[in-house]
């Protein structure tokens, strides 16, 4: 059969690259003194490699995650064709020209991902062959779990990654720069991961929200509140002169561990059922109203700061009328309504507003001769382009047809939805990726009587 034919093919590339990224070494002998590349542009064939690693990594593996999820007869398939472009690209990037590199965290990085994709394929295979008897029961339990796990964390990794390669590719992040670097990066990561969450909780999650007792601003006052006390002893170094930034970075910790406390306590009404509230929301909106008073060494810089607070502000202020006014106090139910998207995507165009908005990525931007309006369309052309694929991920969880359809159940606005799929949709479980023959005849058994 043809996947039997890719997984052996996978299988003997996995080994090769494994000695290539470990083996291989850039050479550096045109990276000027003091710098992080060379001059030279970067060439076709590394261009090759970065389109296909985002396309791989960036599109293709998180699909196969979701028909995953679905128990698609398509999850195996796409997943093992990607795996074999990835390899592919992984040669390119090492056979390439023109520009060099100084040793890097991308190539660092690259190692511990491809291993985590071996692992993960070899653990496909290894459920694919259904070994449950003698000691193999045992081990497939733990392999399910850890498959599972595997599978969850890929697109964050990549995520990583991708970042990784793209200041890597630049030059950037290094010695003064790398504390900004981190700051902009790990918050406009957690913008969009906060729209992402928002987004599913939005369109599959509030059934799962329900079983918790709990309401989202429970939750995300919570997380809140754990942030705002990791920025208020870590954003100075303790022992040394304070400077404005770490009266403003510090400033902005306390307020959120502040605001997070109260956001838990008003998250539970009087007859202990859960509330909803507008705190988490108002730390967005005043967390956008600093950003935007930053001072900036670049005029560019002070624009497009600006700009991110802005958006932020608006994404607090959307929450805050979402909450109040179109929803009343109430959980969301059914269909989405056309205002409630605009939260997620304003965190999503935040998100990627900050992470472009570091000294030396402005400072090329400057050089090159590109306005702020000019740099921050293309910006939210990119959150445009994410949001877009978070909503085809999330309509392919509950739309694509799994390999055995399962018993309807009633919805509270009359309609229905497979059973399985329904737990699934609440829970986000990742068992079953593989989807074998005990799987099916174990729905069977549960549904005679």
């Amino acid at each position: 059969m043809l996947q039997t034919r890719l997984t052996r093919v996978c299988a003997l590339l996995f080994f090769s690259v494994g000695r290539i990224a470990s083996a291989h070494e850039h050479h550096g002998d045109k990276i000027p003194d003091g710098e992080a590349i060379s001059v030279e542009p970067i060439d076709s064939i590394l261009w090759w490699h970065i389109c296909l690693m985002i396309v791989t990594f960036g599109i293709m593996f998180p699909v196969g995650m979701v028909l995953g999820l679905v128990r698609s007869r398509y999850h195996v398939p796409l997943q093992l064709t990607t795996t074999l472009i990835a390899i592919s690209a992984v040669f390119l990037g090492h056979a390439h020209k023109g520009r060099q590199f100084a040793p890097n965290i991308h190539a660092t990085f690259a190692s511990s991902l491809l291993w985590m994709l071996g692992i993960q394929v070899g653990l496909g295979i290894y459920l694919k062959l259904h070994l449950e008897r003698g000691f193999h029961g045992k081990l497939r339990s733990f392999a399910v779990v850890l498959h599972s796990i595997l599978g969850k964390a890929m697109p964050l990794v990549s995520w990583v990654q991708m970042l990784f390669g793209g200041i890597t590719a630049l030059g950037f992040c290094r010695a003064d720069h790398l504390g900004q670097c981190l700051a902009h990066f790990i918050m406009g990561s957690g913008f969009i991961a906060y729209g992402v969450i928002l987004t599913m909780m939005l369109l599959v999650g509030q059934a799962w929200l329900k079983r918790t007792g709990k309401s989202q601003e429970f939750w995300d006052s919570l997380v809140i509140a754990i942030w705002g006390c990791i920025n208020t002893f870590t954003e100075h170094r303790w022992g040394h002169h304070w400077n404005h930034g770490d009266i403003q970075h510090t400033s902005m910790g306390i307020v959120w561990w502040c605001a997070g406390l109260l956001g838990l306590w008003l998250s539970r009404g009087r007859d202990g059922q859960s509330k909803r509230n507008v705190i988490p929301a108002v730390v967005i909106f005043l967390t956008g109203w600093a950003m935007a008073g930053h001072t900036q060494h670049l005029p560019l810089s002070t624009m497009v700061h600006a700009a991110f607070g802005y958006t932020l502000m608006a994404a607090g202020l959307s929450r805050i009328i979402e909450i109040c006014f179109v929803l009343t106090d109430k959980p969301s139910l059914g269909e989405p309504m056309a205002f409630q998207h605009l939260t997620p995507f304003l965190l999503f165009a935040s998100g990627f507003i900050f992470m472009s908005a570091t000294e030396e990525q402005l400072a090329l931007i400057s050089t090159l001769g590109i306005d702020h309006v000019s740099y921050l369309l293309v910006l939210y052309s990119l959150a445009f382009l994410l949001y877009l694929f978070v909503q085809i991920l999330l309509y392919l969880f509950v739309s694509v047809d799994a390999p055995q359809r399962k018993p309807e159940i009633p919805l509270e606005d009359g309609r229905t939805r497979e059973a399985g799929r329904a737990q699934d949709a609440e829970e986000f479980e990742l068992e079953g990726l593989i989807s074998d023959d005990d799987d099916i005849e174990s729905v069977d058994d549960h549904q005679k009587p």
